[in-house]
């Protein structure tokens, strides 16, 4: 019964932490139009992370072995090529993602 319980008031300390989390910045900016810190995240972040998530893939490669690399840098020269002709995230994800899969098997 005990463990019930808790499982119950994890569930429900969780849900009103996530809650809070997505109703902060509405009540803390709601009179604002744009403000500035908004502004600044939405410029710089996506970039961000993005240079993050480049980095974190290709931390992992031995350059040093046979292939050297050569499947995740053609890859990323498609996400890259296919990003700046579409401008579609979601081309360019599964363009990257298909083709690296592919290489990956066959090569």
């Amino acid at each position: 019964m005990d463990n019930i319980i808790y499982l119950v008031s994890f569930i429900l300390t969780m849900s009103l932490a996530t809650f809070a989390t997505r109703a902060a910045p509405f009540v803390l900016f709601h009179k604002q139009g744009e403000h500035p810190i908004l502004v600044f995240l939405g410029r710089y972040l996506p970039p961000a992370i993005m240079l993050l998530l480049l980095i974190y893939c290709v931390k992992d490669i031995d350059w040093f072995v046979d292939q050297g690399g050569i499947n995740e840098l053609t890859a990323l020269s498609a996400v890259t090529i296919a990003h700046l002709v579409f401008r579609n995230p979601l081309v360019s994800i599964l363009l990257g993602t298909g083709l690296y899969m592919y290489l990956k098997q066959s090569i």
